[in-house]
């Protein structure tokens, strides 16, 4: 009988990087006989699938290196994998000679060869596992993802991953298909899509097969019956043009929400970011998705402090933030990377206090509108998918919209869509009753 092992895995950064420890988890249980636990001190093995996006999860990384060393059991191996691995590489082993092996973000189908390696370091950014079938995951689920391409061929010049997870390519239509078809058979009724630029689906693929589009992929798997729900992430404002917005308007399946980067409402520093589009094209893909989608929901992603951002660039940020109203932003000082475009802006860096303060300025009129957009959901009706259960009868979980709604419920509600009404509601979240 082949000895059961267990198999600790910490995942910071993206939902890529979850769905990149979801696979690695699928493929060591299938070929290597391990089960995850949550306790890292009866783990044989300890994965920590990294995050290079921002400096500070990397200064950390060796840190808690040395913590999982310390507390880890007799025999027990530390590899570590994601972006961070990508672009450190034999780095990590020379810093930290107790790890056991390094496996790229573009290399996590090579987990179970690796994992046996003393001293492996697969840092391959060309590689190409496109057509590489995971292990499945076995087990009942609501949700599912699924990467449907991988790498960026984009070179905003302050982003590391192209230099960590490779040129683009587009994972074949009937592989996705076919998985997700899988993961519906278990249970799944909504699914995300992932990639770094959904909307360049299609454009290349390792076979060379004919070109495609993400609206047109959109089309077959909303075929798929028992999937209601799509959802996505993230979409680059630069490629949204007037026949996916229409889809994504028209058809059912589609979650009326929407990830829009902007990064920055200065045309000057779009340009120096490399972004591809102005602040009027955003705009104008904001206004039209907002006038065929009256409950549409929009999320973003702003920079403060690019190198060079004056007080005028960022009161332009602050004027389109006013204009659209974001429900959710996630915001960030700007963070130089390795190997990217903007470290030849290092001596226009903006002081650490202007940084903060223009954050600081960005996060209080956010939350205004979080306020203001949040109270007008009172006494509307939405279709939430139950989630979870906790131990005082209310349930959570997500209308179509990705609105995060409590109600009373009982156990038999999870995993299905439900109806409510909206009672109340906090900056974040809606309290509801079952209609």
């Amino acid at each position: 009988m082949i000895e059961e092992k267990k198999l600790f895995i910490q995942t910071l950064g993206c939902q890529m990087n979850t769905l990149d420890s979801e696979h690695m988890l699928s493929e060591l249980e299938k070929y290597k006989n391990y089960t995850q636990t949550d306790k890292l001190e009866d783990a044989d093995l300890i994965l920590v699938n990294t995050c290079s996006v921002r400096e500070k999860p990397v200064q950390k990384l060796f840190s808690e290196l040395g913590q999982f060393n310390a507390k880890k059991k007799k025999g027990a191996k530390i590899g570590v994998c994601g972006c961070t691995a990508s672009h450190l590489g034999n780095d990590i082993i020379k810093r930290a000679p107790y790890v056991d092996f390094v496996l790229g973000a573009r290399n996590i189908s090579k987990i179970k060869d690796v994992v046996d390696i003393k001293g492996s370091v697969e840092i391959d950014i060309n590689y190409n596992d496109s057509t590489y079938e995971f292990a499945p995951n076995e087990k009942s689920i609501y949700k599912t993802q699924a990467n449907i391409s991988i790498g960026c061929d984009k070179k905003c010049s302050y982003c590391i991953v192209p230099s960590t997870r490779g040129e683009e390519i587009s994972i074949p239509q009937e592989l996705l298909i076919s998985q997700i078809r899988k993961d519906v058979e278990n249970g799944a009724i909504e699914l995300m899509l992932l990639g770094q630029n959904v909307n360049a689906y299609g454009k290349r693929f390792s076979d060379k097969r004919e070109k495609t589009s993400f609206t047109k992929l959109l089309q077959e798997i909303s075929k798929i019956e028992g999937l209601e729900r799509i959802r996505f992430t993230s979409p680059h404002p630069l490629h949204m043009d007037d026949e996916f917005i229409e889809e994504f308007a028209q058809n059912p399946k589609i979650c009326k929400y929407i990830h829009m980067p902007l990064q920055s409402g200065s045309n000057e520093i779009l340009k120096a970011m490399k972004r591809g589009y102005t602040k009027e094209w955003f705009l104008s893909r904001v206004e039209k998705l907002k006038k065929l989608v009256p409950e549409l929901r929009i999320s973003t992603d702003i920079i403060v402090a690019f190198p060079k951002e004056s007080e005028a660039d960022f009161l332009d940020t602050l004027a389109v933030v006013e204009e659209v109203k974001f429900d959710q932003i996630f915001n960030f000082i700007y963070s130089p990377r390795p190997n990217t475009k903007a470290l030849e802006l290092k001596e226009f860096e903006i002081p650490r206090e202007i940084a903060v303060a223009r954050l600081t300025r960005l996060i209080e009129l956010h939350k205004l509108h979080q306020s203001e957009l949040m109270q007008k959901n009172i006494g509307k009706e939405f279709e939430v998918l139950a989630e979870n259960l906790s131990k005082n009868g209310e349930v959570f979980g997500y209308s179509d919209n990705n609105l995060q709604v409590f109600f009373k419920a009982s156990e038999e509600a999870l995993g299905k869509i439900q109806r409510v009404k909206i009672s109340g509601a906090s900056r974040t979240s809606l309290q509801a009753q079952k209609v």
